[in-house]
């Protein structure tokens, strides 16, 4: 199949529901241009196409939960615009656009964070009204957003990424950041796509493990592009993770040895969906992209 055709199709139907979903009038104005600011200004989309993706895998339809996997955009937006924050990261650039906070300044940016979080979950909840999605399921995969966006998954990682700034690496502690800074975010949206599609036990357990991998293997690839990518390209600067003394791969392993765990991972996360019908083509095609990416 074409993934990129696949990519670009999914990407423009949620950011055309994402576009549609904000009126005009919504108030205030700078609060709202503040969160449409960043989350117009680009990016893969690639955790929505990823819930829309194992829905199909399930045997869903994508068209029905368009709007609970656009709003997981809302979440990783969100998250993007925290850590660019001065308490955190300390930076400039965002998808080639200057940060939030740069251009609205720290408290609207906070604010524009926080409301992209907590509207992400209002417009999980108005599914109840879809009568193609069983409540259950709904209430199943609005749980498991909430436990991998949270203390249990992402803002878990962030916390320890912090913590483990400065510090001697160690494998046990950059497994932990990666795992939940980044991975939980992945593989729960996969999951809340299986979920909202009514999947078996055996189809929920290879979508978990397709997604542990794949969510490890994308920190690995952005932890190399930090390193070998241009800020062109990644659409922020390059090189802060060293400058950080961040925990990353490449810190611990090396290129070549990070590079092939990566490697490894995609081959993992393609194996254990391998039951699965044509319809995860999907899922297998962006496992091999994730090494091909260069942004």
């Amino acid at each position: 199949m074409d993934i990129k055709a696949y990519l670009k199709e999914k990407k423009e139907l949620v950011d055309s529901f994402l576009k549609d979903y904000f009126t005009p009038d919504l108030l205030p104005k700078t609060l709202k241009d503040s969160m449409v600011y960043s989350l117009s200004a680009g990016g893969k989309r690639l955790r929505p196409i990823l819930c829309l993706a194992a829905h199909e895998a399930c045997d869903g339809d994508s068209e029905d939960i368009l709007p609970f996997a656009s709003s997981i955009e809302l979440i990783h937006t969100y998250s993007l615009i925290h850590d660019d924050l001065p308490a955190m990261d300390n930076d400039d650039l965002r998808r080639g656009k200057p940060t939030n906070h740069k251009v609205y300044g720290e408290g609207m940016a906070i604010l524009a964070g926080d409301g992209l979080l907590t509207e992400a979950f209002f417009m999980m909840a108005n599914s109840l009204s879809n009568k193609n999605i069983k409540n259950t399921a709904l209430i199943r995969a609005i749980k498991e957003m909430a436990f991998v966006a949270g203390i249990h998954g992402m803002v878990g990682g962030q916390a320890q990424d912090i913590l483990s700034e400065n510090t001697e690496p160690d494998s046990e502690t950059l497994s932990f950041i990666h795992k939940h800074k980044t991975g939980a975010l992945i593989s729960g949206s996969l999951r809340a796509g299986a979920f909202l599609a009514n999947c078996s036990k055996p189809e929920l357990n290879s979508i978990t493990r397709y997604g542990e991998n794949i969510g490890l293997a994308f920190q690995i690839i952005d932890d190399i592009l930090d390193i070998e990518g241009s800020t062109d390209e990644l659409g922020k600067t390059t090189g802060s993770d060293v400058r950080k003394k961040k925990m990353t791969y490449p810190a611990i392993y090396g290129i070549e040895s990070s590079r092939k765990k990566a490697e490894e991972l995609v081959t993992e996360a393609i194996f254990v969906i391998k039951n699965f019908p044509d319809k995860a083509e999907p899922l297998r095609e962006i496992a091999r992209y994730m090494l091909a990416r260069r942004n």
